[in-house]
């Protein structure tokens, strides 16, 4: 038997921990979905909607406190993510970095332009950021079903393309699903924003100090007209990073969430916004330009685009495979990406005021995401051999 060459990716404890935590989440996300899908369509489901719905403070209801309060947690997790990838992880080197970079931006630009093509024109083109997004915590369940059958490389890729879709996905909301500015309490939130820099060149390391003053900022920002969510991840850049050891402030923090973040704020997002009345004749909305653009984007546009983008990186000699991974893993990685399901329903909720619109869009979404996990479960499955157990102790 041939020895199987270990890859140079390294796994840092928290990333371990992290993917860890993601797969798990996953398949409480699938779990959570289900649920409220058949509570919705159950003689219960007008109380089940209705409950997602109940005002909490002023027009904001349940639905909203968990979409612009929680959610600001998951980005909040999603900028430590960031920041540890660019100081320690796989965005620390600029060659290994620049392979899921290239296979992000394809992932993005080609699902967007398909959705494009379709809706041009037409008021559904705002949804053309939907299709543009993966969600890591499906992906990464999908992905460990296989075991030891693929390589951690894989593993590690796929993550780091996922962290950096979702800062894509981040950019595309601050530009394109932001309303008009309230310029007092913008500048409200950029004031606390400096503050917490002088707190973090001055070495101040108390949580509670970036924190509090954090929350302070995401209330300027729901006022202000750019997404509130969005303090999540400009705050996870002022918490101190030091050397980014288990004493830091940014470690403590990710540690923290980690597990409020996969094993309560998404499965209440997916218990939110899942419950779904599907109406009479619902198939014959995926037929629409925008389900279509969405399905498309989802399932062909981002296989596409990861590949032939990650070809392009490493044909320019900017970047090269990972050891243990080859160009059918790359396309695997593509098909798995098509999960769009947590960040496309978000962008999708932006994207669209009209409710059967946004009913329509969701279960397109849905559509694709589990067609596209087949996808990327069946072909990993047929090009991966047995078990490769060195790479899997490097895990």
């Amino acid at each position: 038997m041939a020895s199987v060459k270990l890859p140079t990716w390294q796994l840092t404890d928290l990333l371990r921990r992290f993917m860890r935590s993601e797969s798990k989440s996953g398949f409480i996300l699938i779990g959570c979905t289900l649920l409220s899908l058949l509570l919705a369509n159950s003689g219960v489901g007008q109380a089940w909607v209705h409950f997602w719905h109940i005002p909490v403070h002023g027009n904001h209801t349940v639905e909203h406190l968990i979409n612009d309060g929680l959610m600001t947690l998951f980005f909040l997790l999603v900028g430590l993510e960031i920041e540890r990838e660019i100081y320690q992880g796989e965005l620390s080197d600029l060659r290994a970095a620049l392979l899921p970079v290239f296979a992000a931006l394809g992932g993005m630009a080609f699902p967007a332009l398909i959705h494009w093509l379709f809706n041009a024109g037409e008021a559904t083109v705002r949804g053309a950021g939907i299709p543009t997004a993966t969600d890591i915590a499906f992906a990464l369940g999908v992905l460990m079903l296989l075991g030891k059958r693929v390589p951690i490389a894989l593993k590690i890729f796929l993550t780091a393309l996922a962290i950096i879709d979702d800062l894509g996905a981040i950019v595309v909301i601050a530009i394109f699903y932001s309303h008009g500015l309230a310029w007092g309490w913008l500048g409200a939130a950029i004031g606390i924003f400096a503050l917490l820099g002088v707190f973090n060149r001055l070495g101040v390391s108390q949580l509670w100090l970036y924190l509090l003053p954090g929350l302070a900022a995401w209330y300027c920002m729901l006022h202000s007209g750019i997404h509130a969510t969005l303090t999540g991840v400009i705050l996870a850049f002022l918490v101190p990073f030091r050397d980014g050891g288990k004493a830091s402030p940014s470690y403590i923090l990710e540690h923290r969430l980690t597990g409020i973040v996969a094993f309560g704020v998404l499965p209440l997002f997916a218990l939110a916004n899942t419950g779904i009345v599907i109406p009479a004749g619902w198939y014959e909305g995926l037929f629409s330009h925008n389900s279509l653009g969405i399905m498309l984007g989802l399932m062909a546009g981002k296989p596409l685009g990861i590949f032939l983008f990650s070809l392009l990186a490493v044909t320019l000699g900017l970047s090269r495979l990972p050891d243990g991974m080859t160009w059918k893993h790359v396309l695997g990685a593509g098909l798995l990406g098509g999960i769009g399901f947590t960040m496309s329903m978000f962008v999708t909720l932006l994207a669209f005021n009209d409710p059967a619109l946004v009913v329509a869009s969701k279960i397109a979404i849905m559509a694709a995401s589990v067609l596209s996990a087949l996808a990327g479960l069946l072909w990993l499955r047929l090009v991966t051999g047995g078990d490769q157990p060195a790479l899997q102790r490097a895990a």
